[in-house]
């Protein structure tokens, strides 16, 4: 089941859907859906009509998304679950039970090899991994991260982006500790551990105390690719959504493809180029550069409208070159969202705009060219991420 831009209504198609929107509706008690479409570049949709409402006690918007199917680890249930659409809703196919684990990040090995890191439920203060085989639903491997436990003051961490190359796996990571009840803040440093794989044995650590929080949840947003040469990128986010070390600067690093360190002669300053501010996202485009997502500081007051207010903007950022470019694109909200899909020269970029709606704009990365897209209209509030299938 899915819907063709532009029907307005679920419907049965031959052309089969190659997209997926995840929607919040509007409203205190907001819905949410599931759409798919074959197509981004026309057309309207509204996601009561179109879409599948989900079960929020089972589901939300932290999915991964791979050849037609859904997963999503359900922290409540310690429940890894795998869906499909059929008929009006969203399905469970299978479930995986994954006691004491609480995942960060995942890495697609192969078709069906899922690589999943994150902390122990207890103390968040121990890194682990999950090695499933998707197809099968079951566990090839488990056990324990060797990267140092948090000192004091640090109770605990965070694991902000995993990536396999060869005989080796990446992992950065930064340590935090509690400031009140209900927040936290982050150490002045972040690492970056290779070890080796599977073994998961420590060839490498390296630290760098010129940013914090490399990486993030990327269930729920992307912050690291791989370009042609075949060296790795993330960015770190020290902004008061993540890292809460607004003080240092949003980053982006790299690890050069015929090494196993960080490369401590490449660090893109983003809040000391046009951008000046905090950025959540990043995706590759291709010909070494890059989009940012970036926060307007001077118009939001704190984490309570921080997710509301419209204050995002989008840039291009030359990898090499370190210049930036800002895309003429209307004032975003929503705090983290999946929100760009690079097809070829073209990035579909997701706006969720109080002055010009809910649009799919379509960027082309060859003239620099902005149109609009796909509209999402009816009950649609955001669009909290955008995926292939």
């Amino acid at each position: 089941m899915f819907c063709v831009a532009g029907c307005g209504r679920v419907s049965r198609s031959h052309v089969a859907p190659k997209y997926s929107i995840y929607v919040l509706g509007k409203g205190n008690d907001a819905k949410e859906y599931v759409l798919q479409t074959s197509s981004l570049d026309a057309g309207k949709l509204s996601p009561e009509t179109a879409g599948v409402a989900v079960n929020k006690d089972e589901i939300d918007r932290e999915l991964i998304v791979r050849n037609g199917y859904y997963y999503h680890f359900n922290a409540l249930t310690d429940e890894f679950c795998k869906y499909e659409i059929a008929g009006n809703r969203l399905k469970p196919v299978s479930r995986l039970s994954l006691p004491g684990f609480r995942l960060e990040n995942y890495e697609w090995l192969a078709a069906d090899s899922l690589l999943l890191v994150g902390l122990d439920a207890s103390s968040f203060a121990q890194a682990q991994y999950v090695l499933l085989d998707v197809a099968k639903m079951i566990v090839r491997s488990q056990g324990s991260l060797n990267i140092p436990y948090p000192r004091e003051p640090f109770k605990s961490m965070s694991l902000g982006f995993v990536y396999r190359r060869n005989g080796l796996l990446f992992t950065g990571y930064s340590y935090h500790h509690p400031v009140g009840a209900s927040d936290y803040t982050t150490s002045d440093t972040f690492y970056v551990a290779a070890l080796g794989w599977p073994g998961m044995d420590v060839r490498h650590i390296d630290r760098d105390a010129r940013s914090t929080y490399p990486g993030g949840i990327n269930t729920v947003q992307s912050y690291a690719f791989t370009d042609e040469a075949g060296d790795f990128y993330f960015m770190t986010c020290p902004g008061i959504a993540l890292g809460n070390r607004p003080d240092l600067p949003t980053a982006i690093c790299r690890i050069k493809d015929d090494s196993m360190t960080l490369d401590k002669n490449y660090f893109l300053d983003l809040s000391d180029s046009e951008i000046a501010n905090h950025g959540y996202g990043l995706w590759y485009l291709g010909k070494h550069k890059a989009i940012v997502r970036s926060e307007r500081k001077d118009l939001f007051k704190g984490l309570g409208d921080h997710w509301s207010t419209p204050h995002f903007e989008f840039y291009v950022v030359d990898l090499l070159s370190q210049q930036v470019e800002k895309l003429a694109l209307p004032l975003d909200k929503g705090t983290r969202k999946e929100c760009v899909i690079v097809a070829g020269n073209r990035a579909y970029i997701a706006v969720n705009s109080t002055q010009e709606g809910n649009y799919i704009w379509i960027y082309d990365a060859d003239t620099g060219a902005l149109t609009k897209g796909l509209q999402l209209v009816g009950d649609t509030d955001y669009m909290l991420r955008i995926d292939v299938l």
